[in-house]
This record gives structure tokens, C-alpha cells and sequence, in this order.
């Protein structure tokens, strides 16, 4: 699993070791990740449009592949979201799903 934030290498740790994630974070400061994934988005702060990001996931299977897109996603309840799909598109080395 990765991360991947738009914010400073520097930030991206603090945050990792503030809530003790164990996976990797991968910063994106040029954007190029985002523009390439398409979560880029025009969004509304306060009657201003403004380019952000969409908090979107991306599940990829053995292949490769997407397998299946998250978007706009809501930090509760996601994790058994993600859980339960990969089920379904995830393989084990031994051929078996996840």
C-alpha cells in the first residue's frame, strides 16, 4: 500500500510517525502523479473555485491493473471498504483471492 500527498517529504513523515502508519507515503510536490491519475479538481472553498485534490483510492490488482476506483473518499469506514473489495480482485501468490 502507498500514499501519495502533494505535501513535503518533510510533512509526509511527520504525519506518518504522528499517527504510525505502516505503509509508505510518497510526496507529489510537482503535482505530476495527481494530473496523471486525474484527481485534480476544481473545487468550491467558500464561494471560491480553486484547484484541488479529490481524495480518491486506487486499487490495483496482480496484473497491474486498476482494478477499482474509489473517488471522493471519506476517511470512515474506508479502510473496510478497500478491505472488502480487494477480495474480489486481489490474488494471492497461490492463485487464491485475498
Amino acid at each position: 500500500m502507498l500514499g501519495i500527498s502533494k505535501d513535503s517529504p518533510q510533512a509526509l513523515k511527520k504525519f506518518q510517525d504522528k499517527y504510525s502508519l505502516p505503509y509508505t507515503l510518497l510526496a507529489d510536490e510537482d503535482k505530476k502523479l495527481c494530473e496523471a491519475f486525474g484527481v485534480l479538481k476544481e473545487k468550491n472553498m467558500y464561494g471560491r473555485k480553486t484547484m484541488g485534490i479529490e481524495r480518491t483510492s486506487f486499487l490495483i490488482d496482480d496484473k497491474g491493473k486498476i482494478a477499482k476506483i474509489f473517488s471522493r473518499v471519506k476517511p470512515e469506514g474506508h479502510a473496510e471498504e478497500v478491505l472488502a473489495a480487494m477480495k474480489k480482485y486481489v490474488k494471492r501468490p497461490d492463485g487464491s483471492f485475498v
